[in-house]
């Protein structure tokens, strides 16, 4: 028999800062639909260190019609994102950087000819959300773009290797982001049932290539059942 006792609570956990989110409010009208590799090249000019940072990553700014990563426009080549007030761009940069990424405020980005000015940024710690989820993850080539079975035992495997049980997986959509040396198949992923510390560790360390182009960076989501059900339901 095997019997696993369950976890002790040692008392409140306490989210470490060794990698952080940096939340920028932005002035916007708008975007291009596909900005991943106009903004990741963007933002490098501006902070030179960026892709020297394993840990960094470049969140890709989302609108309402984002539908949290699981819905997506069907023509990103020509519709653009309309960005309200509310809109906000994100960094996830080491400790030691985040003096050096708060330099981004005053800064004027060009996306594709979409002006985008940075105003100040708030640091923002982990969330210790038990499912999380990563809009793209990028499916490597040995895999391929259809075998949905593969990218899951992929993911998983990536998943495990950073000491995390792998509890609930949920494979998402797929999307093509475009990038100069070929487009980049993706997949959204879900895990759910985390303990805090995995969570965190997710965040930290995301999965897979091109974290600066928005791949493999996980957030927090308010849970896996509603999602579960969606997708049941369209492949029904």
């Amino acid at each position: 028999m095997y019997w696993e006792e369950e976890k002790q609570d040692s008392g409140a956990y306490i989210v470490p800062d060794d990698v952080v989110d940096m939340v920028y409010n932005i002035r916007c009208r708008s975007l291009p639909l596909d900005h991943a590799w106009s903004f990741s090249t963007a933002v490098a000019g501006a902070l030179t260190w960026i892709n020297d940072e394993e840990q960094a990553g470049i969140h890709l700014i989302h609108g309402a019609e984002s539908g949290n990563g699981w819905m997506r426009p069907e023509d990103p080549e020509n519709q653009l994102l309309h960005l309200s007030h509310r809109s906000r761009m994100t960094l996830r940069v080491p400790r030691h950087r985040i003096d050096d990424a708060h330099k981004l405020t005053g800064e004027v980005l060009d996306i594709d000819g979409h002006r985008l000015e940075v105003g100040k940024a708030k640091v923002k710690l982990f969330a210790t959300l038990p499912t999380q989820f990563a809009r793209y993850v990028v499916v490597p080539q040995e895999v391929g773009p259809d075998d949905e079975e593969a990218f899951m035992a992929y993911a998983a495997a990536e998943i495990r290797s950073l000491g995390i049980r792998v509890r609930k997986l949920l494979c998402g959509r797929a999307h093509r982001i475009q990038h100069p040396r070929g487009d980049l198949h993706t997949r959204s992923v879900m895990l759910a049932d985390l303990e805090v510390e995995e969570a965190v560790t997710l965040q930290q360390q995301g999965i897979g290539q091109h974290k600066k182009m928005g791949c493999g960076l996980f957030i927090p989501h308010k849970g896996i059942k509603a999602v579960h059900e969606t997708t049941a339901d369209k492949k029904a």
